[in-house]
């Protein structure tokens, strides 16, 4: 893609309107795990708790399907675009008379909500290759803030309003930010000469080719696994005899990680400076320790601890990860974005199914074993693929 940043420049405005963006789109993927509680109490005896992964499972195929397309049209168009389809994806998840139904149309609002991943590559393109890490670090920061407070105001709003209110907020929110692209974002010309078809068949030429690709890949699922279980878990939790709170407390949870939104920059300069191997292997290994407070320590304040390192470490291996793949073929970085985040939702996907199935069976013990395993595994894959560099 040869985008035209001489037209208008990446600077500090444009690079925190694509952060804001990033967010708002992101936040979509999240509003229903605070709402799990309410909407089976409003669909009781039908499959709500599928719901969670269903939206996963729409976003992976997003980001399969939908993302590589930013290397074969303007990306400017493919984002305001994606931002509309999901707001009429919203729309028919607050109309949703029944959970096959939003499950229905969870999947499209995943499946939209990949506009996020639309712009971080486009950020990442236009950015001073110097500060590339930095950039996408912010843009990252932005993500994550509205992974985390989506949660917030979601927890709000089900508890304060109900459940389909919340989905009928993110309606003018999205048209709003497809509105805001459109007048702030730079025209691009894709570079590949590729159809559609062989622009697919090449994720797997690339996922051949690079190691590193693979590696970051696998890494982060795992990670990303260990993250959905915790948050497809919290708010079942905290509404267990143990601590008896409703969906707005643990929407505030969203606000004590967002504190893990420093790591994303923070990481992004560290690898500017020192690489960013050393930042995904320690981001693991936080991982895995977040998870020995939540199985070692039965209490709130290990869940406020926890929380803030894990979505510290999360996220921190996420933009070091992003900044090994997007330097292998820049000419390639949709693609290569594709296969990183499609495999990462694959394995959010994953954890959220296994959570419900370790919840179910063994409780917050077998919640905890699944998360600190996953994040364990991934730090030793970590550990052997620097002794084979």
């Amino acid at each position: 893609m040869n985008a035209s940043p001489a037209h208008r420049p990446l600077g500090r405005g444009l690079t925190f309107a694509m952060a804001a963006a990033a967010g708002i789109a992101a936040a979509n993927i999240y509003y229903n795990q605070p709402l799990l509680g309410i909407i089976e109490r409003d669909l009781p005896g039908q499959p709500a708790g599928l719901v969670p992964t269903a939206t996963q499972l729409g976003y992976a195929a997003g980001l399969f399907l939908l993302v590589p397309l930013g290397d074969l049209h303007e990306r400017k168009r493919l984002i305001v675009l994606q931002f509309l389809v999901l707001a009429a994806a919203l729309v028919a998840a607050a109309l949703a008379p029944n959970a096959w139904a939003l499950i229905a149309a969870s999947l499209l609002v995943g499946g939209a909500a990949t506009v996020a991943q639309q712009i971080v590559p486009f950020a990442a393109h236009l950015a001073d290759p110097a500060r590339r890490g930095a950039t996408v670090g912010t843009v990252m920061a932005g993500l994550l803030c509205g992974i985390l407070l989506s949660r917030t105001l979601s927890g709000f709003v089900g508890t304060h309003a109900g459940w389909r209110e919340m989905f009928w907020l993110g309606v003018p929110l999205a048209l709003g930010t497809a509105a805001a692209m459109a007048w702030a974002l730079p025209r691009s010309e894709p570079e590949a000469d590729l159809g559609y078809g062989a622009l697919l068949r090449s994720l797997v030429h690339l996922w051949g080719e690079f190691g590193a690709l693979r590696l970051a890949a696998i890494t982060q699922s795992l990670l990303f696994a260990g993250f959905t279980t915790f948050w497809t878990i919290l708010a079942l939790y905290l509404q267990s005899p143990q601590f008896r709170l409703g969906a707005d407390v643990a929407g505030l949870f969203g606000v004590v990680g967002a504190a893990g939104i420093l790591g994303a920059p923070l990481a992004g300069r560290i690898a500017d400076k020192r690489g960013p191997k050393l930042v995904v292997l320690a981001g693991a290994l936080l991982a895995t320790a977040s998870w020995a407070i939540f199985g070692l320590w039965a209490h709130l304040a290990a869940l406020v601890i926890g929380v803030v390192l894990l979505d510290f470490a999360v996220q921190s291996a996420l933009v070091s990860n992003q900044h090994i793949v997007y330097a292998l073929r820049p000419e390639a970085r949709a693609r290569l974005n594709t296969v990183l985040m499609g495999l990462m939702f694959l394995g959010g996907a994953g954890g959220s199914a296994a959570a419900t199935l370790a919840w179910e069976a063994r409780g917050w013990s077998g919640v905890a074993l699944l998360g600190g395993g996953v994040s364990l595994i991934a730090a030793l894959l970590q550990l052997t693929g620097r002794q084979k560099h």
